[in-house]
């Protein structure tokens, strides 16, 4: 069966070629190849015109496709033109600085068809700093199969109010989905720009569309000085917690219990604070402070911890 693999790309010339041979080399031999640039500034869009030019890359795809656009969009922008130009119902996402393992594709493929109740898959995926060489692989995520999220028992109502408590996905390059699923909740949220995957999991779980996984390995995840989210561990808190929490507000506090909505609200707040008193730095009196701010003196830390001990909270997920 015919699969798209889709390649995001922005400033990957360095690594481009890697991803794109780790995709010709797929144990899977029905490979739709599509490679949608936001606008590098690097060249990585020379890097990928060169690499499918050669005709033994060209011709080892179903078919090749280069989407280019003149200024950048975002990656919610990206993934919706990929999606569009895909010639396949399942499509495979990939960034242009990360690979596939050689079976990722039937290993997906394999998963689907023995439960053809799954739109939605996720794996294992192996992260390294810098590059793929095993001295420097740091760990594969998740280490165990998922006792939360992903639990076999858990419907998708159940994995939606799990997850608007937070982000709990932290191997989305493993995604392997169908394109119909995707259609049906009106793609990606081009207004959300950057941060593209967490809207997408509350809008598929929320429609009733379930999250599924297997325990496999099927990507390899680069973590390095040139990634957009790379801030080292010099910092406290990520730029993520201020950043994101525009978006979080509008989508997730109105269905949350009050406390933990105003919880969150109070360590943005406290966040803003640190980071224009240039206190943003992991030293142990900062990351002191930030601590006894986030917790201690946070009032409705209090009241979730009450209201968790409460009989009717027992089988509440929030709670949980």
């Amino acid at each position: 069966m015919l699969v798209t693999v889709a390649v995001t790309t922005y400033k990957s010339a360095l690594y481009i070629v890697e991803t794109l041979e780790s995709i010709f080399n797929q144990a899977h031999a029905e490979i739709a190849l599509v490679v949608s640039d936001d606008a590098s500034p690097d060249g990585t869009l020379e890097v990928v015109n060169s690499w499918v030019s050669k005709e033994e890359n060209s011709k080892r795809f179903h078919s090749v496709e280069v989407i280019s656009v003149p200024k950048n969009t975002g990656v919610s922008a990206n993934c919706n033109r990929c999606i569009a130009a895909s010639k396949s119902d399942w499509i495979k996402f990939i960034a242009g600085d990360d690979i596939l393992l050689p079976n990722c594709i039937s290993d997906n493929m394999a998963f689907v068809t023995e439960n053809p109740h799954a739109q939605i898959v996720f794996s294992r995926a192996k992260m390294y700093q810098d590059t793929f060489e095993e001295k420097n692989y740091i760990k594969t995520v998740p280490l165990h199969f998922p006792d939360n999220l992903m639990h076999p028992n858990l419907t998708a109502t159940d994995q939606y109010q799990l997850m608007l408590i937070h982000d709990r996905i932290t191997y989305t390059p493993t995604y392997f989905f169908n394109k119909d699923a995707l259609q049906k909740v009106g793609n990606y949220d081009e207004k959300s720009g950057f941060i593209e995957d967490y809207p997408m999991w509350l809008k598929l779980t929320k429609s009733g569309e379930r999250l599924y996984y297997f325990h496999k390995e099927t990507v390899g995840y680069r973590i390095h000085v040139n990634a957009n989210n790379n801030v080292g561990g010099a910092v406290l808190f990520r730029p993520s917690v201020i950043n994101d929490y525009p978006l979080r507000k509008a989508l997730t506090h109105p269905f949350l219990p009050w406390e933990i909505a105003k919880s969150e609200q109070f360590v943005y707040v406290l966040s803003l604070l640190f980071r224009n008193m240039n206190w943003n730095k992991n030293t142990k009196l900062f990351s002191s402070l930030y601590r006894f701010g986030s917790f201690y003196a946070n009032p409705f830390f209090y009241i979730y911890a009450i209201k968790k001990r409460l009989p009717r909270n027992k089988n509440n997920l929030f709670y949980s």
